[in-house]
């Protein structure tokens, strides 16, 4: 079976009769099974592909099939999907079945997605390397030795693998661009407010996004433009009833900043560095502008990242107590133990760090000091970000200081783990689109990537430039 680098070449394949949607999800699943020590999948719904392939194959013969017919998807399993099982890799949501459909799903099958499986992430979306999840690790397909990235991994790597077209992930801070760095993918965090996050289980609600884990920026772009729009169920949207995200115009003549403290990090493998350069030089020969600024706020954006996001997840996770559905603890004797020990005994380790932190900066005594001042330096980073794009087009960086490290190498560090992230959270802070593209070489054999990012609802251009960038 031939898999399809883009769907417009799996669409192509489709109406001329060289493939079918049911030979496209019986191939992905012989290889889930092939692959199945890579621990992508927490649940494969293959019966239910398989008839909902044959179901899209009579639609295209009749002329009536979807922008997404027989693109194969993974979901990652903190997007509800009705009548499925959804955990947010967690114990404490063990068995659950969600009672309704995300609204980004309903727009995926709407366009005849097929959904193959849901994917392995860290433990609600709390996470740099996968390692988090109380299903265990996932592992990365070009170096089994190596983590994916997170929290998103289960996703990459479904798409890294060969074992479904393409998938959705959420980034909160980097979960979708971080392991598309380490995978060898192109993973897009959209703008905030862009696409609907109804029916994604709640990190950070001011930062997460849902977005796509591609093959290609194109796929990218088309899946974007599907997914995101007007929903009644998200206050936070921003009401545009849809976005044009085509990408085929020619692109011109750009300015594009370089953090200059980025460029000189501590911690930053110098290879990327060095491949960064390269990538610079190359834009300057096609008479791009690109130019060194100032952003003073680098040592600030994983403090600041932290300290609000866990005070959200705070107030999010509070609903998971044991009561009303997932996990309940057996040996609780009242109202009160049964609340603390479903918690304790349902949420792992790095979760429970993450909401005493996030209920320590929320308390009597120590809001202003860390909480609110928290939301100030969100503010300063904001306005920093916009006022370089009233000069620059893009801002060009690293997705991340290291390509794909060990298993096991930084989960006894929590902070060596948080500044996996350093590179990534700036957009989710400021609320801009990012993408994350694959760089042109390989570092000790495995993947790195080079991000982009661009103003509020300059997705469009981004997207475009990011898949000039991928063709250079």
């Amino acid at each position: 079976m031939t898999f399809f680098n883009s769907i417009e070449n799996l669409n192509s394949a489709l109406h001329k009769g060289e493939t079918t949607c049911v030979a496209i999800v019986s191939a992905y699943l012989s290889r889930i099974d092939e692959h199945k020590n890579l621990n992508v999948f927490l649940e494969v719904w293959g019966d239910e592909a398989l008839v909902k392939a044959k179901d899209i194959d009579d639609k295209i013969s009749k002329g009536r099939a979807g922008k997404l017919a027989g693109v194969v998807f993974a979901i990652k399993d903190n997007i509800c999907y009705k009548k499925h099982r959804v955990s947010a890799s967690s114990k404490i949501l063990e068995g659950f079945e969600s009672l309704y459909s995300a609204t980004v799903i309903e727009k995926l099958l709407a366009e005849d997605a097929i959904i193959i499986g849901r994917t392995n992430c860290d433990e609600f979306a709390m996470g740099a390397s996968n390692e988090n999840s109380a299903y265990g690790p996932v592992l990365n397909y070009a170096d089994n030795s190596k983590v994916p990235g997170g929290s998103s991994g289960g996703s990459a790597v479904a798409v890294q693998a060969g074992l479904c077209h393409a998938a959705l992930g959420s980034d909160t801070g980097g979960s979708i661009r971080q392991p598309a760095a380490f995978t060898g993918t192109v993973g897009f965090k959209p703008t905030y407010g862009m696409v609907s996050r109804y029916g994604l289980i709640a990190y950070a609600s001011s930062f997460d996004q849902i977005g796509p884990i591609t093959q290609c920026v194109a796929d990218a772009a088309l899946i974007t433009e599907i997914i995101s729009g007007k929903d009644d169920y998200d206050a936070t949207l921003h009401q545009a009833e849809k976005y044009d995200l085509s990408i085929s115009e020619p692109v011109s003549k750009k300015r594009i900043a370089i953090l200059k403290e980025v460029m000189e990090a501590e911690g930053m493998d110098e290879r990327i560095k060095l491949a960064m350069l390269e990538q610079i030089d190359q834009l300057k020969k096609e008479g791009h502008e690109v130019e060194e600024v100032t952003f003073p706020y680098l040592d600030y954006l994983v403090p600041c990242y932290y300290v609000l996001t866990t005070a959200e997840a705070s107030s999010n996770l509070s609903r998971f107590q044991g009561l009303q559905y997932g996990y309940r603890s057996e040996s609780a004797t009242d109202l009160e133990s049964l609340f603390k020990k479903s918690r304790t005994e349902g949420f792992g380790k790095e979760v429970k760090r993450r909401i005493m932190l996030g209920t320590f900066v929320l308390s009597a005594g120590y809001f202003e000091a860390y909480y609110a001042k928290g939301q100030k330096v969100r503010r300063l980073i904001k306005e920093k970000t916009e006022a370089i794009f009233d000069q620059y087009d893009f801002i060009l960086l690293p997705t991340s200081p290291s390509v794909a490290f060990a298993l096991g190498e930084k989960s006894k560090n929590p902070i060596a783990m948080y500044l996996a992230d350093i590179f990534c959270v700036q957009a989710n802070i400021a609320g801009v689109p990012a993408i994350s593209i694959p760089g042109k070489k390989t570092i000790d054999n495995l993947p790195f990537g080079l991000q982009l990012m661009a103003k509020r609802f300059n997705d469009r251009a981004l997207l475009r430039f990011a898949d000039y960038m991928s063709g250079l």
